[in-house]
């Protein structure tokens, strides 16, 4: 597996991370326990050492998959998780007050069963706690050594700046993808400036760009998918042209659509390090693959503009969730 590391931090990981929320959470019924872990020590035998988890992941229970299925091999991965919701239940509302930090932080850290968090990401910029107290708890947990690096969740630019100003950032991780180009408008020139790295979460489309999703897929009823807009079966049926641009795309370079979605994101900038997540043996290694596949100048430009020609029908969340994010 190749390596890149995250900005200006040190911070080195695999190319491709691997996203760990869906195994058991959010996507309908997941994994038995004993896949889930399964499947994560795949990963990292394949060679992925970035995991990505949260403590709203199940909740709780993402993180004690996570750390179970790591902990035969934690020195040689990179752990992260998330802080700032009240409760594992996101409508609870967010609390980054750094009394609350500091306690995620040790329940992460007895879940995960690890004596450090080596990522630790504030999950949404809480409007009632100032930046600068954020960021300096999380400071303070770097230098007693209980987390390694510290990571902001689709902040905006005002809020990376003032983060960064007081403990540098490591990484933003944001949604990114062919079909979401938001970043694009500003966030990853300042990740340039800053030396942050940038970490794509649903890389794929949350599984939409592989082309197994169509106007008529039926999703669990505890499938989340289920409340946002852009999956809504009409507006499925109006995107299904990204997804065909996409395949004769890859059919011409003898790859699939997931494959050229994700090293389409890997040329973008070499401190970009996707994080897709599935619950198939089949579909990681396919991923993973993507990592050797070489897309050049004129068809990455190709590819991005071709999408960017082609309207997307429906929002990325619903009101509510939408309110929380570039803050």
């Amino acid at each position: 597996m190749r390596e890149r590391t995250l900005g200006r931090s040190g911070l080195t990981v695999s190319a491709l991370g691997f996203g760990c929320m869906g195994l058991n959470s959010d996507y309908g019924a997941g994994l038995a326990r004993h896949d889930a872990i399964g499947l994560i020590r795949d990963a990292a035998d394949c060679g992925v050492t970035l995991f990505d988890t949260a403590e709203v992941y199940g909740p709780y229970t993402n993180e004690e998959l996570v750390g179970e299925a790591l902990a035969p091999i934690r020195d040689q991965v990179v752990i992260a998780t998330k802080f700032g919701f009240k409760t594992g239940d996101l409508a609870s509302g967010m609390d980054s007050r750094p009394e609350h930090i500091r306690a995620v932080a040790e329940a992460s850290l007895r879940r995960l069963r690890t004596d450090r968090i080596d990522l630790f990401y504030q999950h949404r910029v809480d409007p009632d706690v100032p930046m600068e107290d954020v960021a300096g708890t999380v400071r303070e947990l770097i230098v007693e050594g209980k987390v390694g690096h510290f990571g902001l969740s689709e902040a905006g630019e005002a809020s990376i700046r003032r983060a960064h100003a007081v403990q540098p950032v490591t990484a933003l991780e944001s949604e990114y993808s062919l079909w979401w180009r938001e970043p694009e408008q500003g966030i990853l020139a300042v990740c340039g400036e800053l030396g942050i790295g940038f970490v794509p979460f649903s890389p794929l489309g949350r599984g939409f760009l592989t082309g197994r999703i169509g106007a008529d897929t039926v999703f669990a009823a505890n499938d989340f998918r289920n409340d946002l807009p852009r999956f809504a079966p009409a507006a499925r049926r109006a995107n299904q042209v990204l997804v065909d641009t996409l395949g004769h795309f890859a059919a011409d370079r003898g790859a699939t659509p997931a494959q050229i979605a994700l090293a389409w994101l890997l040329a973008q900038k070499p401190w970009i390090v996707p994080i897709p997540g599935t619950t198939r043996l089949s579909r990681l290694k396919e991923n993973l693959a993507a990592v050797e596949i070489e897309l050049g100048d004129d068809e990455v430009a190709q590819l991005g503009a071709s999408f960017a020609a082609l309207p997307v029908e429906g929002d990325r969340y619903p009101p509510q969730l939408a309110a929380q994010v570039g803050k």
